[in-house]
């Protein structure tokens, strides 16, 4: 396995390294073109056609880097200049035009050539559907087969869907993981759950799995970002990576009407920000994606893919305090 099926993004800004990098688009260097180590390595995996439900989350990659050009490289709330951060992108991965199980299979590929030559780095991988993060998880577990991972997952909802029913299909993620032994469910944690909108058999098998299921509700009096601190030091007991996935279905339809599975009784924007920021300090998190996000069902605003690429830059001001 290598970095074969990774490839130049279809939009990419031009860098030049004259300019002052005051903003993300002059600032997110092409992995190639890196001359030190990176801080974090982005990658894509546009697919969509393993979703449940109707989605162009594949387009996802592409309209995140158009949207660069709106963001500042300084966050002014915590006084942070990301530009600190040595951050590449190594593009996307092929996907097949329909061959599913093969876009999977590339995925997990990529993303084990990049954890291996980049050990030190944080890999970021952008959605695409759900179904991406199992093939991540696994590509991960290649690298490091005896360390144990641990997951972190945002989300309205479980993921635990009969594989052998659906495919490998973007709510499936989490029960491949469990059901193939890549991952303990009491190493998984789910916070986010509201509403009406998880079968109660498939609430059944997470408590069997002993997933830890933390409703938005119970979240919010306790705290989320306490809640998070919390849930983020059980697992660093526990696991010896970790990873967090974002789905951004956990927002609130009324903020965010661009995912394909959209609900009401969600986050708001400010409360997975400040989330964000928090797993972003953690140096016990090696691995972060964002899923599921799909721009052909935006306004013309673009309103979701601002939150998406805000709550990247979230997650990056927490990486850079670290530094």
């Amino acid at each position: 396995m290598n970095g074969h099926w990774l490839h130049s993004p279809e939009w990419k800004w031009t860098n030049n390294s004259t300019v002052d990098k005051q903003f993300v688009h002059q600032w997110v260097v092409p992995l190639e073109e890196m001359s030190s180590y990176p801080d974090v390595v982005l990658y894509g995996a546009p697919i969509s056609r393993s979703s449940i439900s109707v989605s162009g989350a594949s387009q996802y990659p592409d309209e995140f880097r158009r949207m660069w050009k709106k963001f500042a490289t300084y966050q002014i709330e915590k006084n942070i200049d990301l530009t600190k951060l040595n951050v590449a992108d190594a593009g996307d991965v092929q996907m097949h035009t329909t061959d599913i199980l093969l876009s999977h299979e590339r995925i997990e590929a990529a993303t084990f050539h990049l954890v291996k030559k980049y050990a030190r780095s944080v890999t970021s991988l952008i959605g695409g559907d759900h179904s991406v993060t199992a093939c991540a998880i696994r590509g991960i577990k290649k690298q490091y087969p005896e360390e144990k991972i641990g997951i972190l997952q945002l989300d309205t909802h479980l993921d635990v869907r009969d594989p052998s029913e659906l495919g490998p299909a973007n709510g499936t993620p989490i029960r491949q993981l469990i059901d193939g032994n890549v991952v303990e469910g009491r190493h998984i944690i789910n916070i986010g759950l509201h509403g009406f909108f998880n079968a109660k058999s498939l609430v059944d098998y997470a408590r069997e799995k002993e997933i830890k299921l933390v409703p938005l509700n119970e979240a919010r009096n306790q705290g989320l970002v306490h809640t998070i601190k919390r849930s983020l030091e059980y697992l660093a007991q526990e696991v010896d990576r970790i990873y967090v996935t974002v789905d951004m279905d956990v927002l609130d339809i009324s903020v965010a009407p661009g995912v394909p599975a959209s609900t009401p009784g969600g986050m708001n924007s400010q409360e997975l920000f400040d989330i964000l920021f928090e797993i972003g300090t953690r140096q016990e998190v090696n691995h972060i994606d964002f899923v599921c996000l799909d721009p052909t069902k935006d306004s013309i605003v673009a309103e979701t893919v601002k939150i998406g690429v805000y709550a990247w830059l979230q997650y990056l001001s927490g990486v850079a305090v670290r530094k």
